[in-house]
């Protein structure tokens, strides 16, 4: 009886956390497609990892990079947070893309914790959903 309440417990107080890690990630996510939606490029920085802030150096570089490798980032309509997985100790979030010319695309998101909060580690374009008939 005292495993079961104790289980109880664990998954009662997980759940906040969890929800927290949820809102949290897909806040920052959102939050960079409207800073690329204004074109503010030194907003949409901000929420890159650590990493990939050293890597491109500046807000115009990372912008530059995103204009031309992710334009459904760059100019993006609606975003919806698909499944999230964690592989190799590794944060992975799927988001439903919709482009300014209505094209759907699904990208996966790396995402790491800072002492700062959530931030975006990488982004990789996955291949379309299949379009039902």
């Amino acid at each position: 009886m005292f495993r079961v309440l104790t289980l109880i417990a664990a998954l009662v107080l997980a759940a906040p956390a969890a929800r927290a890690q949820s809102d949290g990630i897909e806040a920052v996510i959102r939050a960079q497609l409207g800073a690329f939606t204004d074109r503010d490029e030194a907003g949409a920085f901000a929420y890159a990892s650590p990493a990939l802030q050293v890597y491109f150096g500046t807000p115009e570089v990372f912008g530059r990079m995103v204009r031309g490798g992710y334009p459904m980032v760059w100019d993006n309509a609606d975003a919806q947070m698909l499944e999230r997985r964690e592989i190799a100790g590794r944060l992975w979030q799927k988001v439903l893309i919709e482009d300014a010319a209505g094209r759907i695309w699904v990208l996966d998101y790396a995402m790491i914790e800072t002492a700062e909060g959530w931030r975006i580690d990488g982004v990789q374009i996955l291949p379309a959903p299949d379009a039902g008939v």
